[in-house]
């Protein structure tokens, strides 16, 4: 075409989409944003907001079953669990204005709601109307998966998107998948009052986690008095009167159990059909992302894709990170070009204790035989943990044998995600151990864990043949 309507469209306004749109307005780019839904997408409406409200209200019940840990006494609570529903949505309404319509607006992006569909790589049409543009950013994000479990149809059950729609408590929750959702809800749900058993086909819950790790979140789980059942097949659900027949084999055993909801947490499917890409013939992985290039491009080459559409990561942070590559690509190629940067991805899963990684885990460093190092240090020993009642979890570093590079780190504790930045701006910007303990930490703060963590490692690698003469020097003065 001679002529655009726009620089750019962006297709989705969850993370990805509302990042692109508002790098393209900030350089001054004619863009475009398009949602069929509601603005924020995924992580407002329906993922991280409502997760961390809820995971919130069960961290203040905690609290209260401990009253006597902090002097408290004749402490009593009775959990509304309608009013905790109602109080997530409170706190998205109070969130909503960041994403809303009417900021874009105001930032220059021009804003359309109703549904997409691409006619041709410069061509959008919605509510009738064609909108033609020189690039395309999709970030249409993706939807929970639902396994065709034989007889699930016929319950009553939820997944990640629509549990927030519950008013009335279940009595007993099960939760199929033992991934971050499912972990987290499980253990929200059962602090708030819940019996819930999680049901989960792998040897452990968080598979992508150093299993030493895990377990200190499985042993709070085990206190917590949720059910866990690991190696386990759902073979089919079965309706009764007012509740649920799960029927199961475990240890080559057949059983059932009855529950009167379900939550569905097997994992999330990319959007990619009913608005296009199928007739323009873009590409797909085998696992139904986008296929996208190291500029994020497609085999389309002024469309562009980032956010869980895209892959490899699905997180909030990650499409945004993304959206930033795509969009620039989209604006300035041929005459600049950015490959997206992986090379140091941090995430966080909020059960309580929360469990943070970035980089290289223990468990994939021994599996891929790469040399290292791993150095520990107890939250049991640090003072600001041991005020707060918060003194459980450990801090552990990947280093290489000798060498205070950080390959990985993992944190599990009380505000391990919040800890986890110092070592991932570290590991950025290539930042050793030794810098980390030359750097001054408030006391007393949990951030001194990280401090405590270099001076460990520090102390293994002590020279000794230095320390032998300085005891001799020593010795000598006296």
């Amino acid at each position: 075409m001679a002529k655009y309507d726009y620089n750019l469209i962006s297709i989705g306004a969850g993370s990805g989409g509302l990042v692109s749109s508002f790098i393209a307005a900030a350089v001054k780019a004619k863009v475009a944003l398009i949602e069929k839904h509601k603005m924020g997408g995924d992580c407002l409406n329906t993922g991280c907001v409502p997760s961390k409200a809820l995971i919130s209200s069960a961290k203040a019940v905690q609290v209260l079953k401990k009253h006597a840990l902090y002097g408290l006494k004749n402490v009593s609570y009775e959990v509304d669990f309608a009013q905790v529903m109602e109080r997530v949505q409170d706190i998205i309404a109070k969130v909503e204005p960041h994403d809303s319509i009417e900021r874009y607006s105001s930032l220059g992006v021009e804003c359309h709601t109703g549904e997409a569909r691409i006619l041709s790589p410069h061509e959008v049409e919605v509510n009738g109307k064609i909108l033609t543009t020189k690039s395309i950013v999709v970030a249409t994000g993706a939807r929970p998966f639902v396994p065709p479990t034989p007889g699930l149809e016929d319950v009553p059950y939820s997944h990640s998107d629509n549990i927030w729609e519950l008013r009335n408590q279940p009595k007993h929750l099960a939760v199929i998948g033992g991934g971050p959702i499912g972990s987290e809800l499980a253990q929200a749900f059962r602090r708030l009052g819940s019996e819930v058993t999680i049901f989960n086909r792998g040897p452990g819950i968080l598979p992508r986690e150093d299993m030493d790790m895990v377990k200190l979140v499985c042993d709070v789980f085990e206190k917590d008095g949720l059910n866990l059942l690991d190696v386990t097949e759902i073979e089919r659900i079965e309706k009764l009167n007012n509740s649920s027949r799960i029927h199961f084999s475990r240890n080559d055993k057949k059983q059932f159990l009855d529950v009167d909801h379900i939550l569905v947490a097997v994992g999330r499917r990319p959007n990619t059909s009913g608005f296009g890409l199928e007739e323009l013939g873009v590409e797909l992985n085998k696992n139904g992302t986008i296929k996208v290039d190291p500029y994020l491009r497609t085999n389309i080459r002024n469309i562009f894709a980032c956010g869980d559409v895209a892959g490899p990561f699905q997180f909030t942070h990650m499409a945004g990170h993304q959206a930033w590559f795509a969009t620039v690509n989209a604006l300035f190629a041929p005459f600049k070009k950015f490959a997206v940067d992986y090379s140091v991805v941090p995430w966080c899963t909020y059960t309580d204790p929360e469990l943070a990684r970035v980089g290289l885990s223990e468990d994939e460093a021994k599996a891929q035989n790469i040399p290292h190092e791993v150095t520990t240090y107890g939250l049991d020993d640090l003072d600001r943990a041991i005020t707060d009642r918060t003194d459980y979890g450990k801090v552990k570093v990947i280093t290489p044998p000798g060498k205070d590079k950080i390959l990985g780190a993992a944190i599990c504790g009380v505000h391990a995600g919040d800890l986890l930045a110092e070592f991932t701006l570290a590991m950025k910007h290539g930042i050793g151990l030794n810098k980390i303990l030359g750097t001054i930490h408030p006391y007393p703060t949990m951030s001194e864990a990280n401090k405590m963590l270099a001076g460990a490692w520090r102390k293994n690698h002590a020279p000794a043949g230095v320390l032998r003469w300085l005891e001799k020097f020593h010795s000598w003065r006296r």
